[in-house]
């Protein structure tokens, strides 16, 4: 019976270290984009550089009630980097919203009578903007996919297009990631 008692002991420890130590980070944007620290890193991020980053967004949600993956990917991109040690003030991160993704720029409202819910990236949306991020939304996507004139949340900004957008960021030495 010790026996036992000495290896459902030794099983409990384990778990708890292991959920402790693997446990999801927001160092950069609370609530989203869940991380994990990875104590045998060998290669960390530069904290000596400015990130400068455009992202083109263009996946969707599977499922209208549900969190655009994309979105969260941008989250877990400035947390992985927070984690890694450079601050916030280091990352200059602009997204372009298109494509598939157009309707998470939505209200509530519009979102509401499109597809019958409320927008679930609403919360996402504030937390990226408080982070730094400068949302577009494509003028084109909205117009194409009969969002336009819909009334878009607060801190997402019009664009005349994703490709001026992705082409100018990238003149002007911004690294293109692709969600």
């Amino acid at each position: 019976m010790a026996h036992f008692t000495f290896i459902l002991l030794f099983i409990s420890i384990s778990y708890t270290s292991l959920s402790q130590d693997f446990s999801p980070q927001h160092p950069i944007v609370p609530k989203f984009g869940g991380i994990y620290a990875i104590p045998e890193v060998e290669k960390g991020p530069d904290t000596t550089l400015t990130y400068r980053v455009v992202i083109d967004v263009t996946q969707g949600a599977e499922k209208s009630d549900e969190l655009n993956p994309a979105l969260n990917n941008i989250a877990r991109m400035l947390n992985l980097h927070g984690l890694g040690g450079v601050p916030k003030g280091q990352m200059e991160v602009v997204a372009v919203i298109h494509s598939l993704a157009t309707p998470t720029v939505l209200t509530d409202e519009a979102y509401q009578e499109k597809f019958g819910c409320d927008n679930p990236n609403g919360e996402l949306i504030e937390a990226l903007t408080d982070a730094g991020v400068q949302l577009f939304v494509c003028g084109q996507s909205l117009l194409a996919r009969d969002f336009y004139p819909q009334p878009l949340h607060p801190d997402i900004m019009v664009s005349i297009s994703a490709l001026t957008i992705l082409t100018e960021y990238q003149q002007n030495g911004f690294a293109l990631l692709k969600f």
